[in-house]
């Protein structure tokens, strides 16, 4: 005999009552006007100043890299226009002790973070001096696994917390990342010993192709935290001070043994997933894409700090002049790196050479000596 339906549970509604809690932090409208006074981060006019900066270059840096790209001069590119609100304000809020632990598409993050930039053109084009890094610079190379840099960044942030360091490990993947094993293991590991984690899922709408919609049923993706017993935050993406906000909260949270988050950055990217051959326009519509314009990190960002008198166009120009001057030097310096052998690649693999790959070592350096 069927068991009489408990009139006091609704799970739909339990569902529904937990979804309604994730509503969109906003600071700034798309005119660029504070809406949201409590979470206006009050940062002082030199950090806005430093932080348009930064997403102004990183912008430039994207063009460029598209081109050079398209030149043959790049090896794999994945673009970041439309991001960098969700890319770098979430950087901002970070210390230079903390460790990123970044998609592919975060390169913007690891360079504001000390990693030079003929290095990060070096690692698309797949050269091993791209991925060494300098002692005390606290980043992993972009993974292109998706999602396993959440089992990562959990790993990592257990190691800090064990060694008692005011420090956090913050990683990054996109809307389809979160619909992997590792997203799931790697926030309910870090929960389950409160590690001193971020983690931030950017949902630029489009994992490739396929839309956020047959990727999940879940109305947010922030509303996941749940299920690993840790704070979720849905943000707007698109609006610097509110993802700086959030990830500053999240961050102090961290370094004072309260566990780590989501955060779930509401974005678009404009460009293709990579330049891997992928056309966007097969799965996106022109009107979609010119609603997501409107919403541009850059602009609304300018409009705030015109109207505080902070930004004009010869500020702007000067930015974009820089970015220029300093990615054709560091193309260059990439182009004058010897490029990498057979027997550089089978030498770093190990600490300690087995016999038989030193044998092949052996072979390999004989070749190339002729």
């Amino acid at each position: 005999m069927a068991a009489k339906k408990n009139q006091q549970f609704d799970p739909v509604e339990t569902l529904q009552a937990i979804e309604e809690k994730f509503e969109m932090v906003q600071v700034l409208n798309e005119e660029g006007e504070i809406v949201n006074k409590e979470y206006d981060p009050n940062l002082s006019d030199e950090q806005l100043e430093e932080l348009m900066k930064r997403m102004v270059y990183t912008r430039i840096l994207d063009q460029r890299s598209i081109s050079l790209n398209r030149q043959g001069r790049l090896g794999f590119y994945a673009p970041t226009a439309g991001q960098e609100a969700s890319q770098l304000a979430s950087h901002f809020a970070l210390e230079k002790d903390d460790f990123i632990l970044p998609g592919y598409r975060d390169v913007p993050q690891l360079i504001w973070h000390g990693w030079p930039l003929h290095q990060a053109f070096l690692f698309s084009r797949g050269h091993f001096k791209g991925n060494q890094m300098a002692e005390g610079l606290n980043i992993l190379p972009p993974q292109i696994i998706i999602g396993a840099q959440f089992i990562q960044a959990a790993g990592v942030a257990l190691g800090l917390q064990k060694r008692k360091k005011e420090a956090v490990a913050i990683t990054y993947t996109g809307d389809g990342g979160s619909s992997q094993g590792d997203f799931y293991e790697g926030i309910n590991f870090a929960g389950a010993f409160r590690a001193p984690a971020i983690f931030i899922v950017q949902n630029n709408q489009y994992a490739i192709s396929t839309p956020r919609e047959l990727q999940t049923s879940a109305k947010t993706i922030a509303q996941k935290a749940v299920s690993a017993g840790i704070p979720g935050v849905l943000v707007d993406g698109m609006d610097p001070l509110a993802v700086y906000a959030v990830t500053r909260d999240a961050r102090e949270r961290a370094v004072k043994g309260e566990g780590p988050t989501l955060i779930e950055t509401m974005c678009y990217r404009y460009g293709p997933h990579t330049m891997a051959g992928d056309d966007p326009t097969r799965y996106r519509t022109s009107d979609i894409d010119s609603e997501w314009e409107k919403k541009d990190p850059l602009v609304r960002f300018r409009k705030y700090l015109e109207a505080k008198g902070l930004w004009n166009e010869e500020k702007e120009n000067e930015v974009i002049e820089k970015a220029k001057e300093e990615i054709k030097a560091a193309i260059k310096e990439a182009d004058g790196t010897p490029k990498q052998k057979v027997s550089d690649l089978l030498g770093i693999m190990y600490e300690e050479v087995p016999f038989n790959v030193q044998e092949q070592l052996d072979i390999y350096k004989a070749k190339e000596s002729k």
